[in-house]
């Protein structure tokens, strides 16, 4: 099918380039649409902080009818090559019928934006870096996907390969059951806590009156634990902001565990609710008028938990904190009637953190893919 590029200038262009994963997944049982709010402030380049250290265009392909069939992004991240001393472009928000020439389309504009940066290299898909949404969907199609983890057609990956796009780094998430779990890998991770503190270490959660302040430490233990991590950018300090207000919706303190040694932190776990359950029903992710009621009082009775970010000082790391995080996850999985969480995502090269999933009987359930071109 041939195809128009449009390049998206207009408020009537971003929600279209919004709107159109919701026509392309219709009848798909596991999409589950983004939160309209939520994404029409990340595209916003005067509310998203990312915009203010680098750059991206959108593009939208439309076919002779005026139809939208496609959409990417072509992305700068400035922040991210200075961390890493590197020369790459980004593409993100890939979305496309099950059409080769429009989706070749797409990845031409796209590469030809970040070409024009100077970069001589292309990862993807991020919507906009590795801090946000990543990741291309290859294993696991049979599940929606938990909060804020991507979802795509199968055929994408077919599509990007043949393109030249080849395998940079595999995420993998993990799902473990309350009811499935490795008994003895509690038992060791209990004892594990009572050796920590031995040391004087110990691991609490957070609360209403410490939230504040856990949210301020936790950045400087984040920096820190993922500065070697591939792939990762530093956010700034307003991006940071930006990425706790967000998260502070949907948090439940319940599932935010904290350690610390001699009361300074040195490690941290934070899990949400899996809000997906809720929102897969919100037509075109529209929160007004009720559906915000639905979220605010529904999450609290999610089935599933995601661990979305777990970070431990290098220097504490090989004392068993994390086994303890996962090990407490799963407790509070069983005292308050949950039936499962996810780890995600994981490095496929962070043996330890694997280990410590697969230890608990975690099933490797989804596997989320970020490619690489040379230009």
């Amino acid at each position: 099918m041939s195809c128009t590029i449009l390049e998206v200038k207009k408020k009537s262009d971003v929600k279209r380039f919004i709107n159109f994963p919701h026509d392309l997944y219709q009848g798909d049982e596991n999409y589950v649409p983004e939160l309209y709010l939520n994404i029409s402030e990340v595209l916003n380049k005067k509310k998203n902080p990312f915009f203010k250290h680098s750059d991206a265009q959108l593009y939208l392909a439309i076919d002779d009818t005026g139809k939208v069939v496609g959409r990417i992004a072509g992305i700068l991240d400035n922040n991210y090559n200075k961390h890493h001393d590197s020369n790459v472009g980004f593409f993100g928000f890939f979305d496309v019928i099950k059409d080769y020439t429009v989706a070749s389309t797409l990845l031409d504009t796209a590469l030809e934006w970040v070409k024009s940066k100077g970069v001589d290299r292309v990862l993807g898909p991020t919507n906009f870096t590795t801090n946000d949404t990543a990741g291309m969907l290859v294993e696991g199609f049979d599940r929606p996907p938990m909060v804020m983890m991507t979802y795509n057609k199968p055929y994408y990956n077919e599509f990007v390969t043949k393109y030249g796009f080849s395998k940079e780094m595999d995420l993998f998430a993990y799902y473990i059951s309350a009811d499935g779990v490795n008994e003895k890998s509690l038992r060791l991770a209990a004892l594990l806590e009572e050796r920590l503190l031995k040391r004087g270490i110990t691991i609490r959660t957070s609360n209403k009156k410490t939230k504040k302040k856990d949210i301020v430490e936790i950045k400087e233990v984040y920096l820190k634990a993922w500065e070697k991590n591939w792939g990762f950018v530093p956010p700034t300090d307003e991006e940071y902001d930006h990425l706790a207000e967000g998260l502070n919706l949907l948090l439940d303190l319940r599932y935010v565990y904290l350690a610390e040694h001699e009361g300074k932190l040195i490690g941290f776990g934070v899990a949400l609710p899996d809000i997906n359950e809720i929102t897969k029903n919100f037509k075109k992710g529209k929160l007004l008028p009720f559906n915000v009621f639905k979220l605010l009082f529904g999450k609290s009775k999610a089935s599933t938990i995601r661990i979305i970010l777990l970070g431990i000082l290098e220097e504490y790391r090989k004392l068993g904190i994390g086994a303890v995080f996962f090990a407490n996850y799963i407790k509070a999985a069983k005292e308050n009637n949950l039936k499962a969480g996810e780890a995600s995502w994981i490095l496929e090269s962070n043996q330890m953190m694997v280990q410590a999933a697969e230890n608990l009987n975690g099933q490797r359930y989804k596997t989320y893919r970020i490619y690489g071109k040379t230009l």
